[in-house]
């Protein structure tokens, strides 16, 4: 039925089908030099995964994916602290389980590395995504509003 997974190489286009679907205002090219990089374990000026996790069906194409980093700080955690990125499910299969196995994944992993918490972040109108993370055991620990002035 669904397999979790580490992405590999062949992932790439689904990959950025995916992101380009969580992220709709963001061209491409914004995300391409990042997964490439990851891809290719070289390095990138920003922030790379860490870890990146797929679901694929039998049919080989992928339905979700969870990226991964490491953050030196996160919002109520203690220390370095792995941290979701993005974490997205095609909707046509939300509500089967798989962000959950998703989510499974990445505190397996960050378990495998010594890590005692994890933290993730959501749009502040995105209800969907903070039920989610409530029910698979995430706490909020704060809200904000973000501010932005333009200086001339």
């Amino acid at each position: 039925m669904f397999a979790i997974r580490t992405a590999n190489r062949s992932d790439r286009d689904e990959w950025l089908r995916m992101l380009m679907a969580l992220y709709p205002h963001h061209p491409e090219h914004e995300h391409t030099p990042v997964v490439d990089a990851f891809l290719n374990r070289q390095q990138h000026e920003s922030l790379l995964p860490e870890a990146v996790f797929v679901c694929e069906r039998e049919n080989g194409h992928l339905v979700g994916f969870l990226e991964l980093s490491v953050r030196n700080y996160a919002d109520g955690c203690t220390g370095p602290t792995p941290f979701v990125e993005s974490w997205y499910v095609d909707a046509e299969v939300q509500g089967q389980g798989i962000g959950r196995k998703l989510m499974a994944a990445a505190e397996e992993w960050a378990r495998s590395k010594g890590y005692r918490e994890l933290a993730s972040d959501a749009e502040f109108e995105n209800v969907v995504s903070h039920a989610a993370h409530r029910a698979i055991g995430f706490d909020e620990v704060e809200r904000i509003v973000q501010f932005r002035k333009v200086l001339r």
